[in-house]
């Protein structure tokens, strides 16, 4: 495991804080800042501060130049996610284009793909949503049932896409459906990408318990997608879904645990001004031994970041074993959730609690509690490992 970054890193780092420090304003790194603005408004301030980002060239870090990207190395990019999570600074509007979409057309979409989705995608010209689990399909992604039935030079598309992260944002749709059928369940599927801006697509929103509504469910009623307008070939959905997802693996959890840590102190300081029982919080010895099996979690997804980050940065590829950092960044930040929850018991759930705002916290709070199911829930995530990684018996 190596502990150090280059010298060319630590330039970078130096280059990439003098700009945020400089196109970040202080109040803009704050909750009370965005408070008061509605859904739409903040959407459309990250959308613009991202394309601007884009613009100085902080954007696909690790894409190649003739992409539009930095061109930069693994290192780099853990430096870009450490330092964005330090200045907490705004989160991309672009997730899954970002990290699935972009890195797969450059891959396998032909060169009129690669022309039209690329560069529009870094800059947020168009914001692109994933349109994977069904009603009916979510961990059994193979149960998928939405239609695309050929119409000319079209095809015709009946169905529901739910769970679909920025669906009410959303320009564009890359989404799995039914082509024809095959002999086995995950044959017959492509992935089409679809314009959401037309009649027959209708996006609805889902309430989370956050209050806030990330997600949203689609309905795909006669809507049309034009056959050239598939990623990987017609019948090859599934091959290409794979790709897809496989462009996660290998990813540090560097800028996860920077975040994960900051929170980590937050709550710390909570537990010194808040009463438990007619005392502060961090004089019960339960709730400090909570506060600090939680931070020895922390410092374990640190070693285990770097060790991941050492493995690519030597062009490895970790394969299977990427779902341990999957488990290990969701625990961990339930962890420090539960902590949060165990210092404050009920009142966890309000934003305002003995004089202090808390909303950031609670919101934290309820948000940790989806991050050990979606993108492979933990008890898959264990399966893997064990059959994958430690060669256990099914």
């Amino acid at each position: 495991m190596d502990l150090q970054f280059s010298k060319e890193d630590e330039e970078f780092r130096s280059e990439f804080r003098a700009w945020l420090d400089t196109n970040l304003p202080q109040d803009m790194r704050t909750e009370d800042w965005w408070r008061p603005k509605s859904d739409d408004e903040q959407f459309q301030i990250r959308r613009d501060w991202e394309k601007k980002k884009a613009e100085a060239g902080y954007c696909g870090i690790q894409w190649p130049t003739e992409f539009g990207g930095r061109g930069g190395s693994p290192t780099m990019k853990a430096i870009y996610d450490e330092e964005m999570a330090k200045a907490n600074a705004p989160r991309t509007v672009n997730p899954l284009g970002l990290a699935f979409l972009g890195p797969t057309v450059m891959a396998i979409g032909t060169d009129e793909q690669k022309a039209a989705i690329i560069k529009p995608l870094l800059h947020t010209d168009v914001i692109w949503c994933q349109g994977f689990s069904e009603p009916g399909a979510g961990s059994d992604l193979a149960a998928l049932q939405m239609k695309a039935v050929p119409q000319g030079t079209d095809y015709l598309i009946n169905g529901q896409k739910i769970w679909t992260t920025n669906a009410m944002h959303g320009d564009k749709i890359f989404t799995l459906a039914r082509t024809s059928e095959g002999a086995k369940r995950h044959d017959g599927i492509s992935m089409l990408l679809i314009d959401m801006h037309q009649p027959g697509v209708e996006a609805r929103p889902l309430k989370q318990i956050t209050g806030e509504s990330e997600f949203g469910e689609v309905f795909f009623t006669d809507a049309l997608c034009p056959q050239d307008e598939v990623l990987g070939g017609e019948g090859n959905g599934w091959m290409t879904a794979m790709l897809l997802l496989s462009f996660e693996r290998g990813s540090s959890a560097i800028g996860q645990y920077t975040e994960f840590r900051r929170q980590w102190d937050a709550v710390a300081q909570i537990a010194k001004q808040v009463e438990r029982d007619g005392k502060k919080a961090s004089q019960d010895p339960v709730l400090r031994q909570q506060l600090a099996n939680s931070l020895v979690d922390l410092e374990c997804l640190k070693y285990h970041s770097w060790h991941v980050l050492t493995a690519t940065s030597q062009g490895k590829d970790l394969g299977y074993e990427a779902s341990m950092t999957k488990m290990m960044w969701s625990e961990t930040f339930r962890k420090v959730s539960d902590t949060y929850e165990a210092i404050l018991g009920s009142a966890f759930q309000v934003p305002e609690y003995q004089g202090l705002t808390l909303e950031e916290l609670t919101t934290m709070a309820l948000w940790s509690r989806s991050c050990t199911i979606w993108g492979g829930s933990a008890q898959v995530q264990r399966s893997i490992v064990a059959e994958r990684v430690l060669g256990l018996p099914r």
